[in-house]
């Protein structure tokens, strides 16, 4: 496969061109960079088990064994994997010191488990023996996306395009664009992958992130064909289906959207699943049940923690809309504070950010949420929700002006980007003497 900058002045073109679990409640950055074992998660990791029972010192049966657990937690939301996989990959290590398998496998369970310090060290370490790896590159990306250091992640990204180029490393380039305001390129990258690809779940995945593009930017007609597009390439492809339940509800076919809701909670029962079919079970009328689903979330949560995953991002949004104010409150400022160790540093996570002020916000204190508000907001990233938040809170600090404009941009952005929060968003414009 070329390089997608190849047949091109680079600067010209890297300008022209454009993903996140990524961040949690935003969207992952890429497909994999290798896919797991071969056959079902099950029997892969099955055949991988019996093979280092029979040579214990194979460091790359061990290497793989650990990324299939990886593999198996993120198709299962069971962290319950992340344990093993972090006892058989130090194993490999221990077979062969510095093996670039092990290493890269390590960068993605500390992503996984959103240690994204980790997960840079881990690539860099895995990059400096094994400079071709794919995975150590992508895993390098995601961990600079997450926080929040876009212009080393398009570096990042444009270096790993020069030496493996792939659909992993181009969607990943396109996501980093989007994040930047740079949508036409992101949209452009994605398309020259689409070209590029040739394998169904890949052509899926991108189809999908076309589809978020177009969501974020309120145009449902396009972002409903990508998204039919991906589920006839991939049939029940979860990312597609999730997008499919928004165009519905945005569309006003709310017993279609419960019903995809319900089987993506059945199928993959994540924080953010859970939390959008709560809130869409409380936009229909049903409170009860929407508060179930948010108990689900936060269990979850409860249970990643207890198996090395640092869910405080999830706890803040789930908490601040739906749970204990202060709660949400300590995890936000917890996660902010481990993405963002550097109060000098101007870059950081748009969604630690956004989790932070709004969780700010709902304790009353919204001066202090105004900085990371305008922070969340400042890359242009086009995320209807965290221009609400700013809106919302310029609007409780009396500052009327830029309230309207805010909260008129979030509805332009995409004026049904959620069916809790939207008509909440009108109403404040209104109330603002503003017009959506």
């Amino acid at each position: 496969m070329r390089p997608l900058l190849a047949g091109a002045s680079v600067a010209g073109l890297v300008a022209a061109l454009t993903l996140g679990s990524a961040a949690a409640f935003g969207r992952p950055s890429g497909p994999p960079a290798a896919a797991a074992p071969a056959g079902a998660p099950a029997s892969g990791i099955a055949g991988l088990q019996e093979r280092v029972r029979e040579q214990p010192h194979d460091a790359a049966a061990w290497a793989s064994l650990g990324i299939a657990y990886v593999e198996q937690a993120r198709l299962t939301a069971d962290p319950a994997s992340y344990p093993k996989a972090d006892e058989v990959l130090h194993r490999s290590l221990r077979e062969a010191p510095g093996n670039d398998a092990a290493l890269s496998g390590l960068g993605a369970l500390a992503a996984a488990r959103h240690d994204f310090h980790g997960a840079l060290r881990y690539a860099d370490r895995a990059l400096a023996a094994n400079p071709h790896g794919q995975k150590a590159a992508a895993v390098r990306v995601d961990a600079l996306v997450e926080l929040g250091r876009h212009d080393a992640a398009l570096a990042a990204a444009r270096r790993a395009d020069s030496v493996r180029p792939g659909v992993p490393i181009f969607t990943r380039l396109a996501y980093v664009r989007e994040l930047r305001g740079e949508v036409p390129e992101a949209r452009r990258v994605l398309g020259l992958a689409r070209s590029s690809a040739t394998d169904p779940g890949d052509l899926a995945y991108i189809a999908a992130q076309l589809g978020e593009l177009a969501w974020n930017d309120g145009d449902l007609g396009r972002a409903g064909r990508e998204y039919a597009e991906a589920l006839r390439l991939s049939p029940g492809h979860l990312a597609a289906l999730d997008g499919q339940a928004r165009v519905k509800a945005a569309r006003g076919d709310t017993s279609g959207a419960l019903a995809e809701r319900a089987e993506i909670v059945r199928r993959l029962p994540l924080p953010q699943y859970l939390t959008e079919y709560g809130e869409l079970l409380e936009a229909a009328g049903r409170p009860d049940e929407a508060k179930r689903q948010y108990a689900v979330a936060t269990a979850w949560a409860r249970t990643a923690e207890a198996n090395g995953v640092d869910a405080d991002l999830e706890t803040a949004l789930s908490e601040s809309d739906h749970g204990d104010p202060k709660a949400a409150l300590r995890a936000a400022r917890a996660e902010y504070e481990r993405r963002c160790p550097d109060p000098g540093v101007r870059e950081c996570s748009v969604h630690a950010a956004d989790a932070l002020a709004w969780a700010l916000h709902v304790n009353g204190r919204d001066e202090e949420a105004l900085r990371y508000a305008r922070q969340a907001t400042a890359t242009g990233y086009r995320r209807a929700q965290f221009r609400y938040h700013l809106g919302v809170i310029e609007k409780a600090l009396g500052k009327r002006a830029a309230a309207r404009r805010d909260l008129a941009e979030a509805l332009r952005r995409n004026p049904r980007f959620s069916p809790l929060w939207a008509p909440r968003a009108k109403a404040a414009l209104e109330d603002l003497g503003g017009t959506p």
